[in-house]
């Protein structure tokens, strides 16, 4: 697997796993448990600012590349 295909990969992934994420946070309510909600919702979050750096950092290096070929 090449840089872009790899890249394109993360990309895809991170979109299911983000469309996933967005599944899940309506269900906490339906826990019916304040203190179970509100730690799921902060790991949510955390996993989600996680998310986004992995993005970022693929984004990152895409640019790179992109850079050198001019």
């Amino acid at each position: 697997m090449d840089r872009p295909a790899a890249i394109a990969q993360i990309r895809e992934a991170a979109k299911n796993i983000a469309l996933q994420f967005m599944k899940i946070h309506p269900a906490l309510r339906a826990l019916d448990d304040e203190t179970t909600t509100g730690e799921c919702l902060k790991a949510i979050h955390e996993m989600t600012v996680q998310l986004e750096l992995i993005k970022k950092k693929v984004g990152k290096l895409e640019r790179t590349d992109d850079s050198t070929d001019l």
